[in-house]
C-alpha cells in the first residue's frame, strides 16, 4: 500500500479590524463573482505570521496594519462552487488597528474597495462571504477573544539565513 499524501493546508492570515462598531472588509473579484472577505491572504516564504498580515492588509486596503492580539487558529476545509475543488486553509485571524489610506496607493488585483460594515451587516451578507471564515472571525471578536501575539514564534535566525526571494 502507497503512503498517503502529506496532508499540506495553505496557511493564510486575515486581519479583523473594528472602528466605531464596523468591521474593514474588502470586496473582491472571485471565481464565483464579486466576494466579501477580511484583509486576507497566504502567508509568503521567508515571513513572519505578523509580516504576512501587515502586508496583505496594505496591499488590500492601502492602509498600515498594526495587529495587537491573535483572535484565533482556524481550520477549515471549504469547496469552491466554481470549480468544485476542495481547498484546506489555516487562518491565523489578528486583531489590531490601521491607519488612513495611503494616498495614491493602487488595490491588489482583484480587490474592488475596502469597506466598513457594521456587524449586522456583515451577517446579512453571508451569501456574499468568500468563505464562513469571515463571519467566524468576527464572531469570536465580538465575543472578545484575544490571545497574546507572543503565542506565535518566529525563528529569526532561520529567517536571516533564507531572505524571501
Amino acid at each position: 500500500m502507497a503512503p498517503a499524501e502529506r496532508f499540506r493546508p495553505s496557511v493564510t492570515v486575515a486581519a479583523v479590524v473594528e472602528h466605531d462598531g464596523r468591521y474593514l472588509l474588502v470586496e473582491e473579484h472571485t471565481a464565483e463573482g464579486l466576494r466579501l472577505n477580511n484583509p486576507a491572504g497566504h502567508l509568503d516564504p521567508g515571513e513572519s505570521l505578523q509580516q504576512a498580515v501587515v502586508r496583505e492588509v496594505l496591499e488590500e486596503t492601502a492602509r498600515h496594519f498594526v495587529p495587537e492580539a491573535l483572535v484565533g487558529v482556524y481550520l477549515a476545509r471549504l469547496r469552491r462552487d466554481a470549480t468544485g475543488e476542495e481547498i484546506s486553509y489555516l487562518r491565523f485571524a489578528f486583531c489590531g488597528t490601521v491607519g488612513e489610506p495611503e494616498p495614491g496607493r493602487a488595490l491588489d488585483d482583484g480587490v474592488v474597495r475596502a469597506l466598513w460594515l457594521t456587524p449586522q451587516e456583515i451577517e446579512a451578507s453571508r451569501a456574499r462571504h468568500r468563505s464562513p471564515l469571515l463571519w467566524q472571525c468576527v464572531s469570536d471578536h465580538l465575543a472578545g477573544r484575544r490571545h497574546p501575539l507572543g503565542l506565535l514564534e518566529t525563528d529569526a535566525s532561520v529567517y536571516a539565513l533564507r531572505p524571501p526571494p
